[in-house]
């Protein structure tokens, strides 16, 4: 399938409802890190749009970074296995951190990257993403700013990817 035979599907979240929900969750953060300054982390490649969009959203003072992991390839299921590409670059140690995810589906990436920045010695860290997965995280963990909860289908568009195509699309369709 193309970029064009995917805008001729029905979305299952238009760009509207996708806008709506990130200013409520970036009024949420907002509220709840005002005057903290967090450091909020982007997982590359796939939050890149929701980030960006949530960052332009957020009303208190942050600093951003990035953080690239892989646990996908080319293929439509998690392979269980995460490989570290870019790691994060500000001192976060003592700081609020805020992770920012495009989706959470095994729930294995955000332990990955739990741990690696406990090691850090941030004073908090918490995750926010667009999608969770129904029946997600496999591991036990709060995921306190959920944008929508889908069923466990393969989705791509804005931001998320199926074998590194299509995550120019404005919205999220499902891709069986």
């Amino acid at each position: 399938m193309d970029y064009r035979s995917w805008k001729k599907k029905e979305p299952i979240l238009t760009k509207k409802q996708i806008a709506s929900r990130v200013k409520e969750l970036a009024g949420a953060v907002s509220r709840d890190y005002d005057g903290k300054f967090p450091v909020i982390i982007g997982v590359l490649n796939g939050s890149f749009m929701f980030f960006a969009d949530l960052v332009r959203e957020i009303t208190t003072d942050c600093e951003v970074d990035f953080i690239k992991i892989s646990s996908y390839g080319k293929a439509s299921i998690s392979s269980g296995w995460i490989h570290l590409s870019k790691d994060v670059e500000a001192d976060i140690a003592g700081r609020p951190v805020l992770v920012v995810e495009d989706i959470i589906d095994t729930g294995r990436s955000v332990e990955f990257i739990m741990e690696r920045l406990m090691r850090l010695n941030p004073s908090s860290i918490r995750f926010v993403t667009l999608l969770l997965k129904e029946g997600s995280p496999e591991t036990p963990m709060e995921i306190p700013y959920v944008g929508f909860v889908i069923p466990r289908r393969f989705v791509v568009g804005y931001g998320l990817d199926q074998a590194h195509r299509f995550r120019n699309l404005p919205e999220i369709y499902d891709s069986e």
